[in-house]
């Protein structure tokens, strides 16, 4: 059976991403044109475009799309903007970053993801704005800061140093908490060094970002 990747497209955008609250036309657009199915395995292909998290290997999953659409939105990117990634998965994210702004610097820990990322990205020929590097997020040091920060996995707090890569004003989407209980929220910083404000937008449960983990509890 062939299957309508266009149609299914369009469906996942009326039924699943419009209806969470994604209504910007851009991120709409965005993830309405991108070909999601070239950025999963072979195997799950025909769940492109399913309301549900796709494994990628290595203990990775893609997120679902209301999530993706929704992290896309609280990012509020213009097309001048700079954007750093945290996790690159499977690339789509960074496919759709790089449609939305200027540059994307994307960070993955595992050099496989990465190389399959990069190989999705030459493929589809998007992404050409988008450089990924073989770096945990969590030791990065790129001596730069950048207008939104995009973290595709949680953490169980956010490290100090996910804000001090944003510029005055700028914006990062992140999932914390402990499972199952856990809430996306986007931080803008202020002016000086570690103040941001914080809106929580929803509550979702994802897999830790590696080293993000809870500490564990000892109970006597």
């Amino acid at each position: 059976m062939t299957i309508d990747y266009a149609r299914a497209r369009e469906l996942m955008v009326e039924q699943q991403v419009r209806p969470w609250d994604v209504l910007d036309m851009a991120v709409l657009d965005v993830v309405g044109r991108l070909p999601r199915e070239r950025f999963v395995a072979e195997q799950y292909r025909a769940l492109a475009y399913a309301d549900m998290e796709l494994p990628l290997g290595h203990g990775a999953t893609m997120m679902k799309p209301v999530v993706e659409g929704r992290m896309l939105q609280a990012l509020q990117l213009q097309p001048g903007d700079s954007v750093l990634e945290v996790g690159t998965g499977s690339g789509y994210i960074s496919a759709c970053l790089g449609a939305l702004a200027r540059e994307v610097v994307s960070l993955e820990r595992v050099p496989e993801l990465a190389a399959a990322a990069r190989a999705r990205l030459d493929a589809t020929g998007l992404g050409t704005n988008v450089r990924i590097e073989v770096a945990d997020a969590l030791q990065y040091e790129g001596g730069r800061q950048f207008d939104a920060v995009c973290v595709t996995a949680a953490v169980a707090e956010v490290p100090a140093r996910f804000l001090q890569w944003l510029r005055p004003g700028g914006r990062l989407f992140v999932v914390r908490g402990q499972a199952p209980v856990m809430e996306a929220v986007r931080l803008v910083k202020g002016d000086t060094v570690n103040a941001a404000a914080t809106e929580s937008l929803f509550e979702t449960e994802l897999g830790y970002l590696h080293g993000a983990e809870p500490v564990p509890q000892f109970l006597f």
